[in-house]
């Protein structure tokens, strides 16, 4: 599925009118497919809600207008709450007049009309709304904030922008928002993405040839099937692929373990995790598949005393994940820059892995081995020398930039993961609030250098790593809950999960 800004949408509608129909055939097919996606979500209790289909004067009003006809004709208490003055475009101004003549009633918006409601349709604004709402909109938006109504938003919540993710102060806040055509930069971009609640997208009809190359992607169930290579009947361990893991530190040898576990359960055919002497005995308790190269350590983290033994091991390896718990000190940035300058295979490296190439970025430019990084928001922040804020208000910029500049595979955890080779962009949809704890970022390094290490190619395992991982955590969540839910948990289900996507 795509993800397109404003003017991209508009590029895509202007080009369907002018091969394949009229504005006024696309608005009504917008309005009625949300009206049939509302029946399908509530079904015949819809008819038991008083409904406000509450109307700006653009485009987006036309939907409404729409909307509301077909909800009276099926039986719906509804009214048309005009926020603004009546529609002067001719093809909103004909839907009105047509719901209008069809009965529905229309009331001018006032601070208390919502105490009349109990479900809102927010059709006040669309694509196009930028910065901050004029009069009498930001009154508008102040009482839908404060009412107790159900709220669903047509196309984007009104406040947002479709282009950047941003939101006014007071922007509608929904609870089920059902997007036209494609997914909008808002519905994945904080802080919008956060006020559009669960996301339906639904398909009026454009030709596909009415859109362009280049256009963000998400990925999808399909590209995971797609991907994933069957297993051959006669394989052995070492065809399925052998893995370095370079995780772990006597403070943090649950990083290694977490890694560890996640390639396991993904497939790969071999682990050999290389590891600070002090921590082996804490993972080997947790760990019973993985073969151990315990190796000399300085206060708990890799010492630059081992890194014969540690090069050694890399190269009897098809993939290296690289930095899950290490620990920052000069012998773990001596051991990174290291095996990225040996490596014969491509490198994942997760967090202290990036924290101990900080001082060095440049070398990232000359390896000669596919390179991936997966930093949260703040250890991107680190890397580029901004704040994590700055990150998170430009996220698909940030990250395709750097991954251009450095010719590097991007992963930028968080809400609606960034997966970049520096050209094409893809969001992942899948994951929850709920994974937002110390030890994902572990299992996440794990699938992808399991996928790695069985043949995939990098950057597509790592897009159907961040699709699995949050799929897992949607799992998860489902049977345990978002708050209570552990990486454990989710280690558990994910091997199980894996059947979804065995031929």
């Amino acid at each position: 599925m795509y993800v397109l800004t404003s003017d991209e949408i508009k590029r895509v509608e202007q080009k369907c009118f002018k091969l394949y129909s009229t504005e006024s055939e696309l608005m009504y097919r917008a309005g009625k497919g949300c009206f049939i996606k509302l029946v399908e979500k509530f079904g015949t209790c819809i008819k038991e809600k008083k409904i406000a289909v509450m109307c700006g004067n653009g485009k987006n009003a036309g939907d409404g207008f729409v909307i509301a006809r077909l909800l009276y004709s099926y039986g719906c208490d509804v009214k048309i709450i005009l926020c603004d003055k009546t529609p002067s475009t001719a093809e909103p101004l004909m839907y009105y007049e047509q719901a209008l003549h069809s009965g529905v009633c229309v009331e001018n918006f006032s601070k208390e009309i919502l105490y009349n409601f109990n479900f809102v349709v927010d059709c006040i604004f669309g694509i196009g709304f930028a910065g901050e709402p004029r009069y009498p909109f930001d009154k508008v938006f102040d009482a839908l904030r404060d009412s107790d109504c159900f709220v669903v938003s047509i196309d984007t919540p009104s406040g947002t922008n479709a282009t950047d993710g941003k939101a006014c102060v007071n922007a509608v806040q929904a609870d089920y928002t059902i997007a036209i055509s494609t997914l909008k930069y808002c519905h994945i971009l904080p802080p919008s993405n956060a006020l559009c609640a669960e996301i339906d997208v639904i398909d009026i009809g454009i030709p596909y040839d009415c859109y362009e190359n280049g256009y963000i992607r998400t990925i999808e169930l399909s590209d995971v099937r797609n991907v994933l290579p069957a297993l051959d009947y006669n394989a052995n361990k070492g065809a399925n692929g052998k893995l370095l893991c370079l995780c772990g530190s006597y403070r943090m040898p649950g990083a290694a373990v977490i890694c560890c576990n996640s390639a396991i359960k993904t497939g790969v055919g071999l682990v050999k995790l290389t590891i600070p002497e002090s921590a082996y005995p804490i993972a080997a308790s947790h760990l019973i598949q993985p073969v151990f190269h315990p190796v000399c350590e300085d206060n708990g983290m890799y010492s630059d005393k081992a890194l014969d033994e540690i090069l050694d091991d890399v190269n009897d390896a098809d993939a290296i994940a690289m930095g899950c718990g290490i620990g920052v000190c000069s012998s773990t940035s001596l051991v990174c820059k290291e095996v990225l300058k040996n490596s014969k295979v491509p490198i994942i490296i997760d967090a202290d892995g990036i924290n101990s190439i900080l001082s060095c970025i440049d070398i990232l430019k000359d390896v000669k081995v596919p390179v991936v990084l997966t930093p949260h928001p703040g250890e991107m922040a680190r890397l580029i020398s901004r704040t994590p804020a700055e990150v998170q208000s430009n996220r698909i910029g940030i990250a395709k930039e750097f991954a251009k500049r450095y010719g590097v595979i991007l992963v930028l955890k968080g809400a609606n993961t960034v997966v970049t080779d520096g050209e094409t962009v893809f969001v992942n949809l899948t994951g929850n609030c709920g994974m937002a704890m110390g030890g994902t970022g572990d299992m996440l390094t794990g699938i992808i250098s399991s996928f790695v290490a069985q043949g995939v190619d990098v950057y597509s395992a790592c897009r159907i790593g961040v699709y699995i991982h949050g799929l897992t955590g949607d799992v998860t969540a489902k049977e345990v809950s978002h708050r209570g839910m552990t990486v454990l948990d989710m280690t558990d289900r994910l091997g199980a999960l894996m059947s979804e996507f065995e031929v």
